[in-house]
Formats: C-alpha cells, sequence, structure tokens
C-alpha cells in the first residue's frame, strides 16, 4: 500500500484541526484548543487504489517555525489553509509557501492545495472567491473553498492532493 506524507498548514484559528478531524474521523470539533502538533493515520481508495495517509496537523502559532521546517521538508503534499472570515490569515500563506519552496529546494510542481474554509460562515466572508483562485494561480496549484463543519469539499481536498503526488 503506498503511504503519503501530507502537512496541513496556515496561521492559528483557521480550521486545520477541524478539516483534518472531520476527514480522518468524521466529526467535527467546533471548540477551538490550539494544535502544537498532531498526527493522523487514514486508510483510503483513491482511483481503485489503497493509500495510507500520514497527515501532519501543524502548529498555527509563530513559536514552533523549527518544527514547521521539518514537515516541509518530510512532506509529500500540502494543505494551505486560511479562514474566509481573515485577511492576515490569508496573507500568512505567502510566507508559508515561500517557506515551503526554500525548504524543499526543488522546482515549482509540489503538491498544493489552498483552501478556504469556513466558507459556511458566508456572512462575516472578507476574503472573496476570486481573491482565492488569483492566489492558487500565482501558487500554482488547485483552490478549493471549504467548510469543515458543514462537510463541504472536505474529502475533495485530500483527494485532489493524492492526485496531484501521483
Amino acid at each position: 500500500m503506498r503511504e503519503y506524507k501530507l502537512v496541513v498548514l496556515g496561521s492559528g484559528g483557521v480550521g486545520k484541526s477541524a478539516l483534518t478531524v472531520q476527514f480522518v474521523q468524521g466529526i467535527f470539533v467546533g471548540k477551538y484548543d490550539p494544535t502544537i502538533e498532531d498526527c493522523y493515520r487514514k486508510q483510503v481508495e483513491i482511483d481503485g487504489v489503497n493509500c495510507m495517509l500520514e497527515i501532519l496537523d501543524t502548529a498555527g502559532t509563530e513559536q514552533f517555525t523549527a518544527m514547521r521546517d521539518l514537515y516541509m521538508k518530510n512532506g509529500q503534499g500540502f494543505i494551505l489553509v486560511y479562514s474566509i472570515t481573515s485577511q492576515a490569515t490569508f496573507n500568512d500563506l505567502i510566507d508559508i509557501k515561500d517557506q515551503i519552496m526554500r525548504v524543499k529546494d526543488v522546482g515549482a510542481d509540489i503538491p498544493m492545495v489552498l483552501v478556504g474554509n469556513k466558507n459556511d460562515l458566508e456572512d462575516e466572508r472578507v476574503v472573496g472567491k476570486q481573491n482565492g483562485e488569483a492566489l492558487a494561480r500565482s501558487f500554482g496549484c488547485t483552490f478549493l473553498e471549504a467548510s469543515a463543519k458543514l462537510q463541504v469539499n472536505v474529502n475533495e481536498i485530500f483527494f485532489d492532493l493524492i492526485r496531484q503526488i501521483n
């Protein structure tokens, strides 16, 4: 069975853990409890192939940047998450993407998905969908808006990333 190391990155509070837990366990964790790092494993079938996903849910806070370099070195694919309700979390992804490129030290084709999370909070939206699409184009990656709460596009994020790696 093929194994894949996926890394979920983004600022604090954007829903990295909520998306990961929703994907792995099928439950929505509404309470915010900042993560240092959690690793999840899930076996899935994608396009008829059995895959074992190892998903690293990382800290959104800055004090763990040394650990972040290590994740980036070992990760095969990256999920970059921002909240559609926070412009700052969107802006932070530019630095995170630059850091991945620096650590990986390879060309542009690093498997990556840009995710605008919390799209169930439409009335609190400050980052337009077109902004997400434009950033994804500049990163050369796919873009999805998602809701961990309502299970919108959650599986698609992880499946899309695996298809890119393959």
